[in-house]
């Protein structure tokens, strides 16, 4: 296991006054991939926006590299390290292929080519804008976006909900060789129980805003998974 790069602690947030998350615990180490699940308005999404500085927390600490995160803008949390791949894919519509991936370009070792290496149909439609392509293009694209910012931590917000089959196969082995190639750390939303066990290194489970269960994804047994995802 590599360096430990995000560390949430007891975290809460709000929407106004409404609160949203009320104990949010996890780690992330470099060249892990984590999975954080939960049935359907638990606080998946909500924790991701409180990493990136989308939401204020109420009380906790969030650290990365072992910096404090949470007086930081949010640009200054992307220039961390931190790519996001939100959930609804949210490209630009009316920028080509191209444009989409160069308007988040900062200096490291993912470019262009190498994207369309990972995802050759991004390479195909180059030119093409972004409103054209299918939804699982968009999502590849989304995907290659945030990495061409040079993450040190990449976060999926539900990447394959909803495509068809042979689409969602791409990306899983696309997650599969990112983990695999290089020292990225990767925290995954998804409810694809399945893939998630052959990749993933460890999880947690959230419910009710809060974390409820952590270790390593092997231990997660049918009735944990019953208990706590209805699955």
């Amino acid at each position: 296991m590599g360096r430990q790069l995000l560390e949430m602690a007891h975290v809460t947030a709000f929407y106004g006054d409404s609160q949203a998350l009320f104990d949010i615990s996890l780690k992330v180490h470099a060249g892990q991939l984590v999975a954080l699940m939960g049935r359907n308005g638990m606080g998946k999404t909500t924790t991701i926006r409180t990493i990136c500085g989308l939401l204020n927390i109420g009380s906790g600490t969030i650290h990365f590299d072992g910096q404090d995160m949470a007086s930081r803008p949010r640009h200054a949390v992307a220039r961390l390290g931190i790519g996001l791949v939100p959930e609804g894919r949210r490209c630009f519509p009316n920028l080509t292929v191209e444009e989409n991936l160069l308007v988040a370009s900062r200096p490291g070792i993912w470019t262009c080519a190498k994207v369309t290496d990972l995802f050759p149909r991004l390479g195909e439609r180059r030119d093409q804008l972004a409103i054209s392509l299918s939804g699982g293009e968009q999502q590849m694209l989304a995907i290659g976006r945030a990495l061409m910012t040079n993450p040190r931590l990449l976060l999926l917000d539900e990447a394959t909900e909803g495509l068809a089959p042979v689409i969602r196969h791409e990306i899983w082995a696309a997650i599969t060789t990112l983990k695999q190639e290089n020292n990225l750390a990767i925290l995954v939303v998804d409810k694809s129980l399945r893939e998630l066990r052959e990749i993933a290194d460890y999880a947690y489970i959230l419910q009710r805003g809060a974390t409820v269960w952590q270790g390593d994804i092997s231990a997660l047994n049918r009735e944990l998974t019953m208990r706590h995802l209805g699955v």
